[in-house]
């Protein structure tokens, strides 16, 4: 299977913009975690729409809304990932704002795990002898820091769980990418609306009611939460389910150093050797994938100088 240098590259710019977000949503750490989530749904809506109505793809919106009316299994599983993101919006924000940012990160390194299950049930994907035994490493890894903790990690699981099953729904899509976006948070649009109306109707609500600069991350949001989901949609339909898996790992990574050295949390040396198995099979699964890369390139120049002939 070929590897798109243009998926790696999304890939790569997502992955890499997911990794800072704690450094922006500790900014509204003051917020309650439930209303940034709707107001990312709002203003992710918001921003994306008048995005198709710039490009002038409108019609094509559209037309997808009818299609997708039309395919029932389409439209569950868009209303399946849109349900699956947003609790994982949630949760990263909830840990990001409760000091619990290793925990995030522990959560992205036990996804492209699952990911790369999910790529070998679902869609039948497989993986070579040391691309199997990369897995087997970063698992062990994975396993002995979940240890270390002395207790189920069920934060950390759960936005694992979330992600993965996220990425699995949109590899199935056939959707535009951004036009999909627009789809995925229309469809979770009545109920951020609901709640917004509710928690206004409580005094329980910042947007409008604390400073300007609250209002203006708010709002921006949508941008920073719009932008490398598009990234991501279309690198995952240009790479396979096992390569977005480990290019997940860059998130996590980012995701760690910002928690421990930004924030101050624990990290012991239980904590290390986990890590060290992690990052020992990402080296191997990088070592095999060039190896399973030049035997593809070698038949294919075997191939063509057969046919030349």
């Amino acid at each position: 299977m070929n590897i798109d240098r243009k998926g790696i590259l999304y890939a790569v710019l997502a992955y890499g913009i997911w990794g800072v977000f704690p450094l922006y949503w500790k900014l509204l750490a003051h917020v309650d975690s439930l209303e940034v989530l709707v107001s990312r749904v709002i203003w992710s809506f918001v921003f994306t729409f008048l995005l198709i109505i710039v490009i002038q793809q409108r019609k094509r919106l559209i037309e997808d809304l009818k299609s997708l009316w039309q395919d029932k299994k389409l439209f569950l599983s868009l209303l399946a990932a849109s349900f699956v993101i947003s609790c994982n919006w949630f949760l990263y924000i909830y840990a990001v704002n409760n000091n619990h940012v290793v925990d995030a990160s522990l959560g992205y390194y036990i996804n492209p795990l699952i990911t790369i299950v999910f790529g070998m049930i679902f869609f039948k994907e497989k993986l070579s002898r040391l691309q199997i035994g990369a897995v087997i490493v970063a698992f062990i890894g994975v396993l002995s820091l979940t240890v270390g903790y002395g207790e189920i990690p069920w934060l950390a699981l759960l936005i694992a769980l979330s992600f993965a099953t996220y990425s699995a729904l949109k590899k199935q899509a056939t959707l535009n990418a951004t036009r999909g976006l627009v789809i995925e948070t229309m469809l979770m649009l009545p109920v951020a609306v609901v709640y917004y109306i509710y928690i206004m109707s409580t005094n329980d609500v910042s947007f409008l009611q604390v400073n300007w600069q609250t209002d203006f991350l708010l709002i921006l949001g949508g941008i920073v939460t719009a932008f490398p989901l598009v990234l991501f949609a279309k690198g995952a339909k240009l790479l396979p389910q096992y390569v977005i898996g480990f290019i997940q790992y860059m998130t996590p990574t980012i995701v760690l150093i910002l928690g421990v050295v930004l924030y101050d949390e624990p990290f012991t040396k239980t904590e290390l050797i986990s890590f060290m198995f992690i990052w020992g099979s990402i080296i191997l699964f990088t070592f095999s994938t060039i190896l399973e890369t030049r035997k593809r390139n070698a038949i294919q120049q075997e191939t063509v100088n057969v046919e030349s002939l």
